[in-house]
């Protein structure tokens, strides 16, 4: 423990070298208050910017006072969409909690993606105050290192601006099972472009190196979540079982090799439980081979590792009881989990807040306080190197002015429209040009806003007299009954009947320009063939649509994945092996330009 010339602690001395000022910190610390860093909680805020001093434990158990002045946490991600004037200031009183506690380390803030058109609570947010930018897998449609550096770089900006120092992303799986989930949220089924995109995220928005004007990385899922077993995701007991039936599970580290030369500084395991390798058969977060022997010894990462959310303790979502995501240690207690972690190489918890069971851990000599301090030792000179120490605050006029900024926006709106991927043209109605009398189309328009596609046509209410027909699709999914996994979008990826048959009746009676967003690789061979016109984009508004439609902007996107011909193929395929469906009805990379 010293003190710098001045008389302050030398932690907070920035003129101090950052090792030594870890040390002076870490020296001056309890056990409860070195074991409140190694959580990665939640927290939600007051709409008018206050933090949350009552809870109804419906989705976080604790307030944050609670958290930061009685568990001594100090790494939290944001639930919910605010504005960023609210956000800015909600950062700035979390900062004012922890400022006030006996050694004031500052927060440290995160988020999950915030930039795109999904929203969901377990994964990402819709872009409300910020930029509105295609999803990750659209950006893979365009495939433009530039234009995802670019993109990084804004999202910076905007981040730092209210107060967000990690995100929760890139996420780097490899699209390889059609069906599952979180296909959107990736750069798609090929690896070497993968590797190439999230080098250039990882240095939008980190820099060079890590740094006070940087946003650090947390990139997952480590080592690929793609090969989910029938597509089902790990959140969830059923989507538990990770498999390679193909073989390729080095293939599915090539991405996460690119983003440690690239110098990501943290990265998440998945929840996956590795089925028929020579990995243990216990979920990644817990497993010593994966973290350890994998990622830190073979490949070298030093940086932080930080579990999936809940992997310790059972949890209420919504009102409906999850259990931990123990796989293959369900069995154990939640202090056995959490010394499993630890031992595996986990520096810190994602979605917990126990450090009461660290506390123990220790004192029982389960673990040692070295073992802890050497994650603290991580956590904590992140924090000095991203300047937290010295500037913890944010200028809520600042931030306003800052998140969705006009030519942020424009270069988001830009994005949208290069991601749109023509795959069929076969009625020849693209680009649409003029009506056949009045020189103004009719239109009619189902899942398009009515007061955006004014602005291009005469609207009509019946598809027998319009000249043309403009549809938009999402891509099916098999709704769940729980709650929250109702948001993961699971199972088939064929349209159901009635659902198919009243489509094809519309396209069989106007010339149809048919948009089907992919968030999974939808089952379409029937749509494909009589739409006018095929269009599929990955988070775009309707104006870029109509936009492209009409021939004021130019589509660029191709395929990030094929798309299969039937759920018989899909199931038949390897879900480690990229496009390994038989005969798809559009191959990877397929893309016309108009």
């Amino acid at each position: 423990m010293t003190t710098a010339s001045h008389g302050l602690p030398a932690y907070k001395d920035s003129a101090l070298p950052v090792d030594r000022r870890v040390e002076d910190l870490l020296s001056r610390m309890t056990l409860e208050e070195k074991a409140g860093q190694l959580f990665h909680s939640m927290l939600m805020m007051n709409p008018d910017g206050t933090p949350v001093t009552e809870t109804d434990g419906s989705i976080l158990p604790f307030t944050t006072p609670e958290l930061i002045e009685g568990r001594f946490l100090t790494h939290f991600n944001l639930l919910g969409s605010y504005g960023a004037r609210e956000m800015a200031m909600w950062q700035n009183a979390v900062q004012e909690m922890a400022a006030a506690t006996r050694l004031g380390i500052p927060v440290t803030l995160s988020t999950d993606p915030r930039h795109s058109f999904t929203d969901n609570v377990g994964a990402s947010f819709n872009a409300g105050a910020f930029s509105a930018w295609p999803e990750a897998i659209g950006l893979a449609a365009i495939g433009d290192p530039e234009l995802v550096f670019a993109f990084a770089d804004i999202m910076r900006r905007e981040y730092l601006s209210v107060g967000f120092r990690v995100a929760l992303h890139p996420q780097i799986d490899l699209a390889t099972e059609p069906r599952w989930a979180r296909q959107s949220g990736t750069f798609g089924s090929d690896a070497k472009l993968t590797g190439e995109l999230v080098q250039a995220y990882v240095r939008g928005l980190q820099g060079e190196e890590l740094g006070a004007g940087s946003v650090s990385a947390m990139v997952k899922h480590f080592p690929g979540g793609g090969p989910q077993k029938d597509g089902e995701d790990p959140h969830f007991a059923h989507g538990k079982e990770q498999i390679y039936p193909g073989g390729l599970r080095e293939h599915h580290l090539e991405p996460f090799k690119a983003a440690i030369a690239a110098g990501c500084s943290q990265m998440m395991p998945y929840y996956g439980q590795p089925i028929g390798t020579d990995w243990e058969e216990v979920g990644f977060g817990f497993n010593k081979g994966v973290v350890t022997g994998l990622l830190r010894e073979e490949l070298g990462f030093q940086g932080i590792v930080c579990t999936d959310w809940g992997l310790l303790t059972d949890s209420v979502i919504f009102g409906e009881k999850h259990p931990a995501r123990a796989w293959g240690l369900e069995h154990l207690s939640t202090a056995e989990r959490t010394a499993r972690s630890l031992e595996a190489g986990s520096d810190q918890f994602g979605g917990e807040q126990c450090p009461e069971v660290i506390v123990e851990l220790v004192r029982s000599g389960r673990i040692s306080e070295s073992r802890i301090d050497e994650s603290v030792r991580r956590l904590l000179r992140e924090k000095f190197v991203l300047g937290l120490f010295e500037n913890p605050y944010v200028d809520p006029d600042a931030a306003a002015q800052t998140v969705g900024r006009a030519d942020f926006a424009a270069a988001g709106a830009a994005a949208q429209r290069r991601s749109l991927t023509v795959l069929t043209n076969t009625g020849g109605i693209l680009p649409v040009t003029s009506g056949p009398a009045s020189g103004k189309p009719k239109l009619y328009v189902k899942g398009v806003d009515e007061a955006v596609a004014a602005g291009y046509g005469d609207l009509v209410s019946d598809p027998a007299g319009a000249d043309l027909a403009v549809l938009r699709l999402r891509t099916p999914h098999e709704p769940r009954t729980n709650i929250f996994e109702s948001f993961f979008h699971s199972g088939s990826l064929a349209f159901p009947e009635p659902e198919l048959t009243e489509i094809l009746t519309l396209l069989d009676t106007v010339p149809t320009l048919v948009c089907i967003n992919l968030e999974r690789a939808a089952v379409i061979p029937e749509i494909a063939e009589r739409a006018g016109a095929l269009i599929a984009d990955y988070g775009a508004s309707d104006a870029a649509l109509l936009d492209v439609a009409f021939g004021r902007a130019a589509a660029e996107g191709r395929l990030p994945f094929e798309l299969p011909r039937s759920m018989e193929a899909v199931a038949a395929s390897r879900p480690d092996v990229p496009n390994d469906t038989v005969d798809p009805v559009f191959p990877y990379g397929h893309g016309l330009r108009l």
